[in-house]
């Protein structure tokens, strides 16, 4: 029997400290699945809506940086849309320093005899990135209503038939439909990604809406009251998720958000690890500036508990990394401390009822990818849960680092994450002029956490203590994973 050393008792408080954070996450997402089940068979309000009758003026802005192999099909797509031409208006908001520019000049001379009116909007810089263009396009609009769509989007033809009647509402300041994702099956990454999305898709912005809680525009693929976004103050770009900023700003000052998860809008999915880590990093390390940016702002307010608990683990979900990385770096230390001190073992017999957060989370996707109205698959969900798991334990490390410089306040510029033109069968082209070589040492770092994680199932071989072997051998593979992806494909965005 040893007597227990400061940092021994440092580490076990924050061990316990982190289950508890991550149990209580996966409690949340737990309420959010039940009340989606609950509603599940509610008929979609988008066909018992009336048919407009009165077509309010409409400003399409289409942020471009860089995107030579989507924006055509992006524009042809914005082109087709049905809506009276004389009410509707196309803002390219196009930063680019590349041939993208000369394609949509192209483009839009091949429109022009159609009558559309389509704008081809340059700055002469980047300032303020994505929500500087969407800021300089709005102050330039016409129309009454915004509708956003990134370079990768692909909208369907009725996309303002099916959103711009909930605006009858007056109180609805945002309408955001549901991401379908056109290469889904390229990879196992893609299909990975499309696993993760179609939960947040289907449980968290529906469960969420449902319940009059705080939801999100997610950047693109929705569609803005122009008042709202003015009386809720603008476009801010101190954030890197402006989008997710202006929607609790907005929500803030009482206007109301609908999410339609029967409309879908397709878009690509990155398929290289380095194009998927730069839209990682910018979501969560974003999510965690803008949850020092509102999260005190929504306790300020006279809202119900439950309103207020799930905004904040809604702002605070990046954080889920950075505890899950600070958890499995002190479990094997634990390990250790654990087989010296018997007298411990009762309380870490009572740490396994934190398991309860490990079957939320999978009853929570269970619900998103086989009981969903819209996005379940047809593939092995054990499979694929397991999968997704390791993956997102691998990206633990990258995305834990994002969130930390979002909440101690370090700025970085927004990258863009680079889109190819890819399908379910077509990729990119090997002299495809995005790619650029850049090695990252944190790729080694992830290596070596692999091998970390390895010497864990050792030590609780060697200690016959089997409880965490199968939680480190997750570990070991995703980040494993992570570091061959990312030094097999070391490439970073022009």
């Amino acid at each position: 029997m040893y007597s227990m050393h400061w940092y021994e008792t440092l580490m076990i408080v924050v061990y316990l400290i982190s289950l508890t954070f991550l149990c209580l996450y996966s409690l949340g997402q737990l309420d959010l699945t039940i009340k989606y089940m609950k509603n599940r068979r509610r008929h979609s309000n988008t066909n018992t809506l009336k048919p407009l009758q009165h077509f309010p003026a409409v400003t399409v802005q289409l942020p471009i940086y860089n995107e030579r192999f989507v924006v055509e099909r992006l524009i042809d797509a914005c082109c087709a849309m049905n809506y009276p031409k004389d009410r509707l208006e196309i803002q390219i908001l196009d930063d680019s320093n590349d041939d993208t520019s000369d394609i949509i000049k192209k483009k839009i001379a091949h429109y022009a005899p159609r009558g559309i009116k389509l704008m081809h909007i340059q700055r002469p810089d980047r300032v303020g990135f994505k929500a500087g263009a969407l800021a300089h396009g709005m102050s330039l609009a016409m129309g009454d209503f915004i509708a956003i769509f990134d370079a990768d989007f692909v909208p369907h033809n009725d996309f303002l038939l099916d959103t711009i009647p909930h605006f009858k509402d007056k109180e609805i300041g945002m309408v955001q439909t549901r991401w379908g994702h056109i290469n889904r099956n390229y990879s196992i990454f893609t299909k990975m990604q499309a696993f993760g999305l179609n939960a947040h898709f289907s449980i968290e912005q529906s469960a969420r809406n449902d319940l009059h809680s705080f939801i999100n525009f997610n950047g693109t693929a929705g569609i803005w009251r122009k008042s709202c976004i003015q009386e809720a103050g603008g476009w801010s770009a101190d954030t890197l998720t402006e989008d997710l900023d202006l929607s609790y700003r907005a929500q803030l000052k009482g206007w109301k958000f609908k999410y339609l998860e029967e409309v879908e809008t397709p878009a690509e999915l990155p398929i290289l690890m380095p194009a998927i880590k730069s839209q990682q990093y910018r979501w969560n390390k974003g999510a965690a500036e803008t949850s020092v940016k509102n999260l005190r702002r929504v306790y300020q307010q006279a809202l119900p508990l439950r309103t207020k608990i799930h905004a904040t683990f809604h702002l605070l979900n990046s954080s889920v990394f950075l505890i899950l990385l600070i958890a499995s770096v002190l479990s094997l230390p634990l390990l250790v401390i654990k087989s010296m001190h018997p007298n411990l073992l009762i309380l870490f017999h009572i740490a396994n009822i934190f398991l309860i957060g490990f079957f939320s989370i999978g009853i929570y996707f269970y619900v998103a990818s086989k009981r969903s109205r819209y996005t379940t698959i047809k593939e092995s969900f054990f499979t694929y849960f397991v999968t997704f798991m390791m993956i997102s334990m691998g990206m633990s490390l990258h995305n834990g680092l994002a969130v930390l410089e979002g909440f101690i306040g370090k700025k970085t510029p927004f990258v863009r994450t680079p889109k190819f033109g890819s399908t379910d069968t077509s990729g990119l082209s090997a002299k495809n002029a995005y790619l650029n070589f850049k090695f990252s040492p944190l790729s080694i770092v992830e290596g070596i956490l692999g091998l970390y994680f390895l010497a864990g199932i050792g030590l609780g071989i060697y200690l016959h203590d089997f409880g965490l072997v199968v939680f480190h051998a997750m570990l070991a593979v995703g980040f494993l994973t992570i570091s061959y992806q990312s030094v097999k494909n070391p490439v970073h965005a022009t």
